[in-house]
């Protein structure tokens, strides 16, 4: 360590200057050294960001749930549901399918449900795939219930009129404008007046698609208020 300099307090004497070659600028960088030293740099150490639930880029409200919708990707990674910071689906889970998957939760406690297999995942692609059970679940659903979806491979090649006018009573905007292998994320709930704000689509185009296939893969994250009467 340098000694201090005239006029330089011996608690903050300079140590030696870092070389013009280790600068980008071409000149000398002198840090204090001493008690103060680490006070005097803490501007060069980056502060973490706060951690939100389910990694979401802001906290919520107090009365709102956080919460996280990843649709698949493709049919090769599975889709995921996270509501206050729990991941309630997901691949790592095995609770998910091809088609929709659907997270029911109490609008005001936040306690969550999961549909039977054969609602979780009802639109495989495939000959024998019975619509009238998820018709029957999506009827059965309870005034002040929270719907979250999340689409995996195809979510659309069984749905008829009577799913899609389900939807959207949940307050959906674009259940009736899927397709084939289309990606859809959705929040909504059981008896709302207005189209919901948390919904996304993504058509499946062979111009744009993300994948041989399938176009990308959608996330969306957002606060949700919880039902207070």
């Amino acid at each position: 360590m340098q000694e201090a300099g005239p006029g330089v307090s011996p608690s903050v004497a300079q140590c030696a200057p870092v070389p013009a070659l280790l600068n980008p600028l071409g000149t000398q960088l002198v840090f204090p050294c001493g008690a103060n030293a680490m006070a005097s740099n803490s501007f060069l150490v980056a502060k973490q960001p706060p951690r939100h639930k389910c990694g979401n880029q802001r906290s919520c409200p107090q009365n709102y749930f956080a919460f996280k919708i990843t649709s698949g990707a493709a049919n090769v990674v599975g889709p995921s549901i996270c509501f206050e910071d729990k991941i309630i689906m997901s691949s790592v889970k095995n609770n998910i399918g091809r088609g929709l998957n659907i997270m029911l939760v109490n609008g005001e406690s936040g306690g969550h449900k999961l549909p039977s297999p054969h609602t979780r995942g009802p639109f495989l692609p495939r000959e024998g795939t019975d619509i009238n059970k998820l018709d029957a679940f999506l009827q059965e659903i309870k005034v002040g219930t929270i719907v979250l979806v999340a689409s995996y491979d195809d979510p659309a090649t069984k749905m008829n009129a009577k799913v899609q006018a389900h939807f959207e009573r949940l307050g959906s905007s674009h259940v009736r404008k899927l397709g084939f292998r289309d990606n859809w994320v959705f929040l909504g709930a059981k008896g709302m007046k207005n189209k919901s704000p948390f919904e996304e689509h993504i058509k499946n185009d062979r111009k744009t698609n993300k994948y041989d296939g399938w176009p990308e893969m959608l996330e969306m994250e957002g606060c949700t208020p919880r039902k207070m009467d």
